[in-house]
């Protein structure tokens, strides 16, 4: 997360660039980049939040369902997918699983090695935030229209 509300002045990064031999400009797209990825972050929390779901939750659900030739992954495929820990990636699939959104199954050469699949409920969940996340992720990104001309 970045917390800087306000960037820093035109002024300021030339000065610290000029300072420090870093290029002034690469340094205040980087700022800007940081700034509204940290918004887009917040806006996606939010919008998860006011459906009673995560993120993370979320992203579990569509590492799994991305897969096209695939349709269950072990849980060790699942945390090399994703940008946290094991501990949080187990905890996360057994609220998971006990929310009905996931099934585990051993398989037949290791019963401890577990294969997890999207349920019927975890896909319509799936289904169901997909489009919201989309609609915020294109406005965002999408460029202001200029009002038509009414005339």
């Amino acid at each position: 997360m970045f917390f800087l509300k306000e960037l820093p002045t035109r002024q300021m990064i030339d000065g610290y660039a000029g300072q420090y031999g870093a290029n002034a400009e690469t340094i205040a797209t980087a700022l800007d980049m940081m700034r509204r990825a940290s918004l887009l972050v917040r806006r996606i929390d939010a919008y998860f939040a006011a459906q009673g779901f995560s993120q993370l939750r979320f992203l579990v659900l569509i590492v799994i369902d991305r897969e096209p030739k695939r349709t269950s992954l072990r849980a060790s495929e699942i945390a090399d997918r994703l940008d946290v820990s094991r501990p949080v990636i187990t905890r996360t699939l057994q609220n998971l699983l006990k929310d009905g959104l996931i099934a585990e199954r051993g398989t037949d050469a290791d019963k401890r090695a577990k294969r997890i699949s999207l349920t019927p409920s975890g896909s319509d969940r799936l289904g169901a935030l997909l489009p919201g996340y989309f609609r915020i992720i294109d406005s965002f990104i999408k460029p202001p229209q200029a009002p038509e001309n009414q005339n």
